[in-house]
């Protein structure tokens, strides 16, 4: 079959073509038979172009070969541009269309199981097992080229930084960095295991012993975890770092990256304003906040301390950390008791016991808690809370720090969901740096500390100077890019002293035997002079979805898995045949 060449994709074809005669190749997007008058349209990756055959004398075979055509088939049309009579001001070829002079069938296509459209009724479910077909919906086209540009900018950007793109290998050794390793056997050694990178951490760090000095990579990276909708077992991340760095140098870099990333894609970021962890989690309830609306928390713990006799708040303040902590919604005091009721289970799933409620309104002050709290008390409470006539005031109490925050956090993203703050908002963007996380955190269920970042991550220097059995209270110099409410990546200024590392190790229960078997090589390189050094991670997919207006990271992937980690469309995992799993020495026990 000769198959035509293109002169110009369907949807670049404009005014200036008038006159023009052209090929284009592509697939039927509908028919439209007027009786004689045939208009069919053709979509490719730029999009959209109404082609005609008219009626007469010289076109009857053009028409009974056009009116065969049907949705998916693959055709070549050939043709003259001309001025359209009733344009379309809705699609960008509008005012033009194509003559047809000539159709070649160039596949044929069966029912699709659902139709290529924007507004597409299918489950995603469906669309996922024919991913082919979804993807010739043109947004999800757009999003595709979207990221296209986003990787391609960043590529420049750092090649014009005088950073070097390295490959780590796929196939490493299993070393935890928080989350499960997915496991490689290997065919030659039974019985021994290859690991999936979790991140080429380890790697870019040997690259800095190495003197590479700046290095970027964008890699595939996999986490054998649950699934949300931003995230998934395999994804890609921008991979940065660099030798004797401070923060203000990463800082800068990566600010300045994703302007540029923004700014090629046709969108634009403003400041990134820099928080602690501990602002952000006691303003905002959450380390990745969203700053496109305001509902700030307010800490009342100090203003409430022996000034009531409620024992719920009292409770609260037995323990060090304990918090009371309010905040108000605005105009929502007209919500009724079922509205009250379902933010209380709301805040429940985040470990509340309950919930304070009290309602400003021209009438006075109502309150759940009006049998416990003084008139004047109350009026305290709404001026610590900068709460108006008509708000609602929500107090949440818990004895440890971080649970009481992330209580009201759920709250103010509950209320802001229900206020529709966010409504029109896709393509306003809100930056920030959350920075010095803790060093460590807790494991409740066992006891012990782990580290809240990863183990290379260098301490706050006073901090660990003045270091007491509360290693809660050690600040890493660890950082977080977040936007819209999304951790975009994270990094830190990294451990490079050998006796430091081993002594983070130590500190998290790990034995000298499990140090060597799990770290060694990486010590041993910092026998030879390691440079100080550090770096970040951002995460391609999250940014590209941020780029498309999305909030669904499956959107900006070619091919993702499920919730359930599967991929529909070529229906893996599956399993695998007993001689494949002989020569890898493996029996499955099920």
């Amino acid at each position: 079959m000769h198959i035509p060449q293109r002169t110009h994709y369907a949807g670049s074809l404009r005014a200036e073509h008038i006159g023009q005669k052209v090929t284009i190749n592509g697939w039927v997007n509908s028919n439209r038979d007027m009786g004689g008058l045939l208009f069919l349209d053709i979509r490719d990756r730029e999009g959209v172009a109404q082609c005609v055959v008219e009626p007469n004398s010289e076109s009857t075979s053009l028409y009974e070969e056009g009116k065969k055509l049907r949705s998916e088939f693959v055709v070549s049309i050939e043709g003259a541009v001309r001025q359209r009579s009733n344009p379309n001001a809705k699609i960008q070829t509008g005012q033009i269309e194509i003559l047809i002079s000539s159709i070649q069938v160039l596949n044929e296509s069966e029912v699709p199981p659902f139709v290529i459209e924007e507004e597409v009724k299918a489950s995603e479910e469906l669309r996922l097992k024919y991913r082919y077909l979804d993807l010739r919906r043109p947004s999800m086209q757009k999003n595709l080229m979207t990221r296209h540009k986003v990787t391609q900018s960043i590529r420049n950007f750092f090649d014009s930084r005088g950073f070097i793109e390295v490959e780590t290998p796929m196939l490493m050794k299993a070393t935890p960095e928080g989350a499960r390793d997915f496991l490689v056997p290997s065919r030659l050694h039974h019985g021994e295991f290859y690991a999936l990178p979790q991140s080429p951490q380890i790697y870019k760090q040997i690259l800095m012993v190495a003197g590479l000095d700046k290095y970027f990579q964008i890699v595939k990276c996999f986490r054998d975890e649950d699934l949300r909708a931003d995230r998934q077992p395999e994804f890609t991340q921008l991979d940065v770092e660099m030798s004797f760095p401070d923060e203000e140098m990463v800082y800068d870099a990566m600010e300045n990256c994703l302007r540029k990333v923004w700014e090629d894609v046709g969108l634009s970021l403003q400041k990134f304003p820099r928080y602690s962890y501990k602002e952000v989690m006691e303003s905002y309830g959450s380390d990745k906040p969203d700053l496109r609306y305001d509902l700030k928390i307010t800490t009342l713990t100090d203003l409430l301390r022996s000034k009531t006799e409620f024992k719920v708040f009292n409770d609260a303040l037995e323990t060090k950390q304990g918090v009371i902590a309010s905040i108000a919604a605005p105009g929502c005091a007209v919500w009724s008791r079922k509205q009250l009721d379902e933010l209380t289970d709301h805040a429940k799933l985040y470990g509340a016991g309950g919930l304070v409620w009290m309602k400003v309104t021209e009438a006075g002050i109502d309150s759940s808690a009006k049998k416990f709290l003084s008139p004047e008390l109350m009026q305290e409470i709404v001026n610590a809370s900068n709460a108006k006539q008509g708000d609602l005031i929500l107090i949440g109490v818990h004895q440890k720090w971080s649970r009481a925050y992330t209580i009201m956090g759920a709250l103010r993203s509950e209320i802001a969901k229900r206020l529709k703050l966010l409504e029109g908002k896709q393509f306003e963007f809100a930056p920030l740096w959350v920075m010095n996380f803790p060093m460590f955190e807790l494991d409740e269920a066992s006891g012990k500390f782990n580290s809240m970042h990863h183990p290379f991550t260098s301490p706050v220097v006073e901090d660990w100077d003045n270091k007491t059995d509360d290693l809660a209270q050690i600040r890493a110099r660890a950082y977080d890019i977040v936007v819209n409410g999304y951790e975009l990546g994270s990094g830190s200024i990294r451990i490079h002293d050998r006796k430091l590392q081993s002594e983070i190790f130590d500190m998290l229960g790990l034995t000298k035997d499990e140090m060597e078997k799990k770290f060694g090589f990486m010590l041993d390189a910092f026998r030879y002079g390691a440079p100080p050094h550090g770096g970040m991670a951002l995460g391609i997919d999250r940014i590209a979805m941020l780029c498309c207006g999305t909030d669904n990271i499956r959107d900006v992937i070619a091919f993702p898995k499920t919730t359930s980690m599967q991929g529909l469309m070529e229906e893996c995992p599956s399993p695998v045949d007993s001689k494949q799993l002989g020569e890898l020495g493996i029996n499955i026990n099920k």
